[in-house]
Formats: C-alpha cells, sequence, structure tokens
C-alpha cells in the first residue's frame, strides 16, 4: 500500500447554518493525482481551502504525512514542501516572470541553487521569450504558467490546484494538461477542476461532491459513467 500522504477525517465547514463540508473521509496516497468535481455549491472549493489553510475547519482534522495541520495558514502549509496555487493567479504585477520565480525558489534554495530552478522552470514552462516582461503585461494563460513556475520552483512534493484550466482557451488547456502529468511524475496532486475534457486528460481518480459530502469517489471512467454523477452534475450530454 501506497503511503497515505494527505488525509481527512470527519471534515467539515459550517457557515451560520449552512453545512458547506459535511464530515468528509478523504485520503490522498503518495504519487497520486486526484480531481475534485461536482456542481456549483457542493463543497469541493471550501474542502479545498480547508486542505490549504485558507478556512479553518468547523470540526475534524486535516492530517499531511501524519501531522496535524488543522488550523494552519497556508504558509506554514507551503512550509511542509506543499505548493498551492489558488483560483485567481496570486503573482506579483509590478516584477518581472524572472523575478516571480526567483521569489519562490530561493524561500527554499541557496542563490546558487535559486537561480538554476529559476532557469529549470523558465525552460520547463515555456517562459523564455516573456521572462524579462512585467506580469501585468501577460494573457490569462501566460500568467496561469508563471503561477505554476513559482509553485513549482520551491520544489514540492505535493501541489494543490483550483481550476487550473479556467479561462483558457483549447490550446492552453492541451499545453497545460502536458503540464500536469509532468508534475505528476515528481508531486502529487490534488486538483479542484470544472472543466471535464481536462479531467478526461489529466485524472485517474476522481472525487465528486454533492451537497458537502462525498457522492462518489473512483476512477475516472467509473465516475463519468456513474448515473448518479450525471443527474447531479454532467448533465445527459456528458
Amino acid at each position: 500500500m501506497s503511503q497515505i500522504v494527505v488525509e481527512t477525517q470527519g471534515l467539515s465547514m459550517r457557515f451560520g447554518g449552512v453545512t458547506a463540508v459535511d464530515n468528509v473521509d478523504f485520503q490522498l496516497r503518495a504519487g497520486e493525482l486526484r480531481c475534485l468535481i461536482g456542481p456549483n455549491g457542493a463543497g469541493k472549493s471550501t474542502f479545498f481551502k480547508c486542505l490549504t489553510g485558507l478556512l479553518r475547519p468547523t470540526e475534524g482534522e486535516v492530517m499531511i504525512r501524519g501531522e496535524t495541520t488543522t488550523g494552519f495558514d497556508p504558509h506554514r502549509i507551503a512550509r511542509l514542501g506543499v505548493g498551492i496555487k489558488t483560483q485567481v493567479p496570486s503573482v506579483m504585477d509590478g516584477l518581472t516572470v524572472a523575478e516571480n520565480v526567483w521569489i519562490s525558489a530561493q524561500r527554499v534554495h541557496s542563490a546558487p541553487e535559486a537561480r538554476l530552478a529559476v532557469e529549470e522552470m523558465i525552460e520547463r514552462f515555456d517562459l523564455g521569450d516573456i521572462a524579462e516582461r512585467t506580469v501585468d503585461r501577460l494573457a490569462h494563460g501566460e500568467r496561469q504558467r508563471v503561477e505554476l513556475a513559482t509553485v513549482l520552483a520551491a520544489k514540492p512534493w505535493l501541489v494543490l490546484l483550483d481550476e487550473p484550466a479556467a479561462g483558457m482557451t483549447a490550446e492552453e488547456v492541451e499545453r497545460m494538461s502536458a503540464i500536469i502529468r509532468d508534475i505528476n511524475r515528481h508531486a502529487a496532486l490534488i486538483i479542484v477542476e470544472h472543466d471535464m475534457q481536462f479531467i478526461r486528460a489529466i485524472a485517474d481518480r476522481v472525487t465528486v461532491f454533492y451537497q458537502g459530502a462525498v457522492l462518489v469517489d473512483d476512477q475516472v471512467d467509473r465516475v463519468l459513467a456513474d448515473r448518479r454523477v450525471r443527474d447531479v452534475y454532467l448533465g445527459k450530454k456528458a
């Protein structure tokens, strides 16, 4: 059995009288790539925010590599070797692409190692032509790639991504699919996503949220063929 690297037990998140996440037990194993899907309001994004430290759950526990991280802020979680990319790109607009990647790399590397990491990320994400351009001048898909480069410059063993394909063109989605598969060669991933074509291209296992709870957790082909999933999320044309 592969090592369990992320686990939740009885995780719940309530906002007043609304239960957004309801008693969720979840496990991710080393090297796994898991997609979280579900209709709007299903609880997947709230669950993701509990994992990343953006929200403190009302009840239950979050554990990363056996360490309880419930209530940790995102920076403390990142120091455990976790790379976090939120839905809105969190890059510094006034700095160049290379400078953004450098800031991330130097947090965990010596100066010579950081320089090498910047070079590696710029090549890996095909950013050479825009490396000296300030981020505020970039298109949406370029900004998404820059943020992924900054996340990976710190060499995380676990990567948490919130809708990495959102707002991208078909060509950009195809490129992002290849990037995600490459990341998974070296890191486990949890990805919140809506784009079903993207999910088909990258996922092995999918967890479906509905009304705050896990409806289905299974291999992607079985999930996409499941009538319950079609009824609540995918629709007849999926």
